[in-house]
């Protein structure tokens, strides 16, 4: 998504428009899921999981970043690394009651373990069981156990939301004109099936439209087709822009309509969504599996020929 307005940064780490859906405090570690249904723990929660205390996870994430890069840090960074990852970002910043929480995600909260249970000096037992723990279930099942959510209906929401932006797009756009949103629907289905979380947070459209937008003019395909022309929509009001509706996108001339589905599957789906998904995987706002996962659902299968 090219759009980044739900993103910010606090001390040079994310910060995410997103809520806090469960929270718990289980045996004094405090931990919780994201409206994306990523899986955290908070910073005293970590801080107790590794038996130390939270005065050092909190030194620790004031310098982390800061051009001074001392031992610690580097092995953490390493693997976080190691994972995958990208080591640049410890926490996510999220907003709760106009203060902002340290959301610690899974890979970091793996190395942190890591590093206190096998790579300090000295023995920490604490750190040790801890690792084990979330090793042998887990961390997302973990995690999800303790404060009782069920990811299961996360895909259920992510359907229900996609209904309600389809209803809302229905019957706004005029005669004779179509809408990115509307033809993009055989994207994001399997984008969903695969179990990408498209809502509020992640609106591939947005990327759709500014990209068909270059190409559009670029290609000055106003000349072929006549001009485009904006139309008023809603976003359903839980999602963040829904305060500044309506939004006024364009739409364009069905005489382009088999141009634009051409450039989509082509040019879009082929070269340009996964690099989106990939991104939105970066940004953590897509496990990387699950990324992967929707990149490959959109390539196509080889036909066999039959044997004569």
């Amino acid at each position: 998504m090219t759009n980044n307005s739900s993103l910010t940064t606090t001390n040079g780490q994310l910060t995410f428009d997103l809520e806090i859906v469960v929270e718990a405090e289980v045996d004094g570690v405090g931990m919780g899921v994201l409206g994306d249904g990523t899986p955290f723990l908070t910073l005293r929660g970590l801080a107790r999981m590794c038996g130390i205390d939270h005065t050092t996870l909190v030194k620790l994430t004031s310098e982390w970043g800061d051009g001074s890069v001392k031992a610690r840090e580097k092995k953490i960074r390493d693997l976080i690394k190691a994972q995958g990852f990208d080591d640049t970002v410890f926490f996510h910043a999220v907003k709760k009651n106009g203060t902002i929480h340290h959301a610690i995600p899974a890979h970091v909260c793996m190395a942190v373990l890591e590093y206190y249970a096998f790579e300090v000096s000295t023995d920490n037992a604490h750190a040790l069981r801890s690792y084990r723990i979330l090793a042998k279930k887990g961390f997302s099942d973990f995690v999800y156990a303790q404060v009782g959510y069920n990811p299961d209906g996360k895909v259920s929401l992510a359907w229900q939301q996609f209904h309600d932006r389809v209803s809302l797009v229905a019957n706004a756009v005029p005669a004779g004109y179509f809408s990115v949103y509307q033809e993009i629907a055989g994207m994001i289905v399997p984008m969903i099936n695969a179990g990408v979380d498209v809502g509020p947070h992640i609106v591939p459209d947005i990327s759709v439209g500014q990209r068909w937008s270059k190409y559009w003019i670029a290609e000055d395909l106003e000349i072929l087709h006549g001009p485009r022309k904006k139309y008023l929509h809603d976003y359903p009001v839980y999602f963040p822009q829904a305060p500044s509706n309506p939004q006024t996108p364009y739409c364009y001339p069905d005489e382009a309509l088999g141009e634009f589905r051409k450039w989509f599957r082509e040019t879009y789906i082929g070269s340009h969504l996964p690099e989106y998904l990939t991104g939105q995987a970066r940004i953590g706002k897509i496990k990387p599996a699950i990324a992967t996962k929707a990149i490959d659902s959109f390539k196509r299968k080889a036909i066999a020929s039959k044997p004569r």
